[in-house]
């Protein structure tokens, strides 16, 4: 436990956060979606289904065609993203680091499905930082912008919300952590970000908005009020 911070445990998300991911997953996802007779971008994908879980975008989809997709497209879409992100994955730059300058306990609290997360993880070798706290969205009934999966991972770490500080790139995710009663920091250096990405994080409840990950240690000492929005 940290005793020169407010906070005794950061949450961060993994894809866009840890791993710079989302951009490819995004293409993934439209061209297996497309191929499935789902025609979608990548943009429309970062639209609307970034920082949620894959599960519920399924079920979205599947309910606006009428059907059901097939198992065989989950097959497709997880052997795509594994051949994508082993020739293409890295981790956000300056993370490793930033993890090694923290004192305070970290975990993942992510939309992906377990074995994504660790092996994201392992790829970029951050899996040491976090193992075995990696938790997802899989584990609790609603994902983000739920609260669930933060509350789980705080009980998982025997750690008071009011003691936990979270890092998100997207909406579904700060959302989530407000509401779970967590301060949010709101990450912008993904290279799947665009242009008002940071007001839409700080209109969703981040108090600060970086684009750095080496402006984090700094930050994590001090106390973040939600009504006083900061631009870093």
């Amino acid at each position: 436990m940290s005793t020169s911070s407010p906070y005794d445990l950061i949450i961060f998300d993994c894809d866009g956060v840890l791993v710079d991911s989302e951009a490819l997953a995004c293409v993934v996802h439209a061209e297996v979606l497309t191929e499935y007779g789902y025609t979608i971008t990548a943009a429309q994908v970062h639209e609307r289904f970034l920082g949620r879980s894959a599960r519920e975008a399924r079920l979205e989809v599947e309910s606006e065609l009428g059907r059901v997709l097939p198992d065989t497209y989950t097959v497709q879409l997880r052997a795509t993203i594994d051949r994508v992100f082993g020739e293409k994955l890295t981790p956000v730059p300056h993370i490793a680091e930033t993890l090694g300058r923290l004192s305070q306990r970290t975990c993942v609290a992510s939309s992906g499905t377990p074995t994504r997360i660790r092996s994201s993880l392992g790829t970029t070798e951050l899996i040491d930082y976090f193992a075995p706290n990696l938790f997802s969205a899989m584990q609790v009934e609603r994902g983000k912008p739920a609260p669930d999966l933060f509350l789980f991972a705080a009980a998982q770490m025997n750690t008071p919300p009011a003691r936990c500080l979270v890092i998100e790139d997207s909406v579904p995710g700060v959302t989530g952590a407000r509401a779970a009663g967590m301060a949010v920091i709101g990450f912008t250096g993904g290279s799947h970000c665009r242009p008002g990405d940071a007001d839409r994080l700080r209109a969703a409840g981040a108090t600060i908005v970086i684009d750095d990950m080496r402006d984090l240690p700094a930050l994590t000492a001090q106390t973040l009020n939600r009504d006083e929005i900061t631009v870093i």
